[in-house]
């Protein structure tokens, strides 16, 4: 066997994509729910308060101002020159009311800065008359002016824009935001709460089909009637899907150690009665593959997880390339970067590597030359480690490729022309998930087959 390098790593084929997709979480997509409904409603609740609060509020708020004006007019009218400045001043000091000369040239702002002052101003005007004018400001002097008339005469009424309330509150913002903050906070606690109950089901999910069958027990006491029977349910199919495991592999491992005294026998009386050399050797042959049928039978039984540590994925594909290095039929060429560090199981990452090789050794022969050429490559991306076994044979029809990792499954006759179990890419697939990664297979354009594995890198 030659081993050279390097060789260009292709892109790893869709199955081993572990980015994921871009979208809301239940519990954030039941927030923004909530918080939407939420927001809504003190919309709406806000909208209908100011209908039912604006008319009112400028009716009596133009009522007031229209009274004072009313009063203020009939009181000056009816004094005399001497009582008319009197009156003005104790208007001024004691109410805050401002009585002036209108001039021709005074510059004055309408006041009409938002919906409450127009609809004040135009109730004022139905009260005093069309000539009533009502000003923001007067020749630069802020204030709530109000513009009459008496017997020709053309007067500024001023007084505190309070008497008809603030015009922009800020109160009703602040409570507005205290409001909003509040719903919000309870949105998120409700949808925590709805969340939850599905978040532990969908751990306890992940953990039993990683066959971790303890870890995966739910609360059977919760205070939610539904919640409970689905807790009751699931843990009850945990328990049985566990005892089926045990007793698979309590079978599996009966069926491999009673087979293997009689082929000890029958390899023994092989050796001792058959005269004949190729029949010896070809009976030989057909005991060790049933020997190691059984061995697979026991890999993919094994339902423990793997032990997981740093290890050095440069050491392990060189054992794995050393151990078939004198294989007449095989070329092995690598390109692994220097100190390639991973996280998996050294002994369980060894025995996929090799049943790989085995596998291309076996199914992935040029045809025209009858050797195996396998090119093992692997380089980092993010926070994973692609590797790539593949080799240069006829390849797979596509239909058949999603089959190969199913136990017992066998493609056609161009891949299959070494006797085996069906088992050697389905112990691999369960390794590789044993181990947090995922594994795939995809034909290359180039012709043959390539085995892409991803893990974590350390």
């Amino acid at each position: 066997m030659d081993v050279t390098s390097p060789v260009p790593l292709e892109t790893a084929p869709a199955p081993l994509d572990l980015r994921p997709r871009r979208g809301f979480s239940l519990f954030w997509r039941t927030f923004f729910f909530l918080a939407l409904l939420l927001f809504g409603s003190i919309m709406a609740w806000l909208q209908t308060f100011r209908a039912l609060e604006s008319e009112p509020r400028a009716i009596q708020s133009a009522q007031q101002l229209a009274s004072l004006v009313n009063l203020s007019r009939a009181a000056l009218r009816y004094s005399d020159s001497i009582a008319r400045v009197s009156l003005i001043k104790t208007l001024a000091e004691e109410e805050r009311v401002r009585i002036t000369p209108r001039e021709p040239q005074d510059k004055f702002e309408v006041f009409e800065g938002d919906e409450l002052g127009l609809r004040i101003a135009q109730e004022l005007k139905s009260r005093l008359g069309a000539g009533t004018v009502v000003a923001s400001s007067v020749n630069g002097v802020k204030g709530l002016w109000v513009g009459f008339a008496i017997d020709g005469d053309a007067y500024w009424l001023l007084t505190d824009p309070s008497k008809v309330g603030p015009s922009r509150s800020s109160t009703w913002i602040i409570w507005l935001i205290t409001a909003g903050a509040l719903s919000l906070a309870g949105a998120a606690f409700i949808a925590r709460l709805i969340n939850r109950p599905l978040k532990q089901l969908s751990f306890a999910a992940s953990r039993m089909r990683d066959g971790d069958f303890d870890a995966s027990l739910l609360d059977e006491k919760v205070a939610t009637s539904e919640i409970r029977e689905v807790n009751i349910g699931f843990n009850r199919m945990a328990e049985q899907l566990s005892k089926i495991e045990a007793d698979r592999v309590i079978m599996l491992a009966g069926i491999s150690h009673d087979l293997r005294t009689p082929l000890a026998r029958l390899r023994l009386e092989t050796e001792m009665s058959v005269s004949d050399p190729d029949a010896r050797e070809h009976m030989a042959a057909d005991i060790s593959q049933l020997d190691k049928i059984i061995d697979k039978f026991l890999d993919y039984a094994r339902p423990e997880p793997a032990h997981l540590e740093r290890i050095s994925l440069n050491a392990v594909i060189e054992a794995a390339v050393y151990a078939v290095a004198d294989y007449d039929d095989m070329r092995v060429t690598v390109d692994v970067p220097e100190d390639m560090g991973i996280l998996a199981d050294e002994v369980e990452l060894l025995r996929v590597i090799s049943n790989l090789l085995e596998n291309a050794r076996r199914y992935g022969k040029t045809p025209e030359t009858g050797i195996a050429r396998v090119e093992i490559a692997a380089k980092g991306r993010d926070q994973w480690v692609l590797i790539k076994v593949r080799d240069h044979g006829m390849g797979v029809a596509p239909e058949a490729l999603a089959k190969l990792t199913r136990p017992f499954f066998r493609g056609d006759a161009a891949r299959t022309a070494a006797t085996g179990a069906g088992l050697g890419l389905a112990i691999v697939e369960k390794t590789i998930e044993r181990m947090g990664g995922v594994f795939g297979l995809a034909n290359t354009v180039s012709g043959g087959l390539a085995a892409h594995i991803k893990l974590r890198r350390s």
